[in-house]
Parts: C-alpha cells; structure tokens; sequence
C-alpha cells in the first residue's frame, strides 16, 4: 500500500511543529532568566512564603524529580520532594486553615460543642 500525507496532515504536523519550536524556545529563554538571577542572587538565601512552598512544590511534583535535576531550579529537588510530603502530610491533619476560629472546625467527624452548649452541659 502507499501512503500518501494528506494536504490537512501536512499542515497540522507543519502548526504542530511550530508551536513546539515555540515552546521550546520559550522554555530556554527561562532556563537562561533563571541561571542570571540564580547568579545575581549569588550565596544568599531566599525566604519563600508558604504560599509559594506549596506552588513550588506542587509543580515540581507534577514534574518529577529527573526533570528538576536537568534545571537549575532555586531549591534542590530534594528539598521540593520534602515540601511536597508536608503538604501532603498536613492535608490529612485536619488542621483549622483558621486557627482564630477553631470552634467551625471538625474533629473526628463530629461538630465542636458551641461554649453554650458545653456549660449547659456542665451544669446539668
């Protein structure tokens, strides 16, 4: 049998192509951006928020470790496998995300007693 491209496969695989050129050049353009200001940033240390812990570690994990060792990434991969264990980790805690209002919270799968409720009990 011979097969012949089709003039519509030829220009999908032609657009296919060129959005990947695109992306890849996108992609070392921000490797090089982060080799500068890793740089720049030279010894120091950066502070990062735990807002930004979680989205580092979030997305490292959806990249795996081998890809993250190939970038020079701010953090080491070993340190976002760690970030993303206790994010992982503090979801099954059950923690309050607000600790000023813990009374809303649930603990072990029942309602906090309201404090009218607990000293009605109390003197009963």
């Amino acid at each position: 049998m011979h097969c012949s491209i089709q003039p519509l496969q030829f220009l999908l695989t032609l657009f296919a192509g060129w959005i990947n050129r695109l992306q890849f050049e996108a992609i070392e353009y921000l490797k090089a951006e982060n080799r500068l200001l890793k740089e720049r940033l030279g010894r120091r240390r950066l502070r990062f928020t735990d807002a930004e812990r979680r989205r580092l570690a979030y997305r490292a994990h959806a990249l795996g470790r081998n890809a993250l060792s190939e970038l020079d990434t701010l953090v080491t991969p070993d340190k976002l496998a760690r970030w993303y264990r206790a994010l992982v980790a503090q979801k099954w805690t059950y923690t309050p995300p607000d600790r000023r209002n813990t009374s809303c919270w649930l603990v072990a799968g029942r309602y906090a007693s309201g404090l009218e409720l607990r000293s009605c009990l109390c003197r009963i």
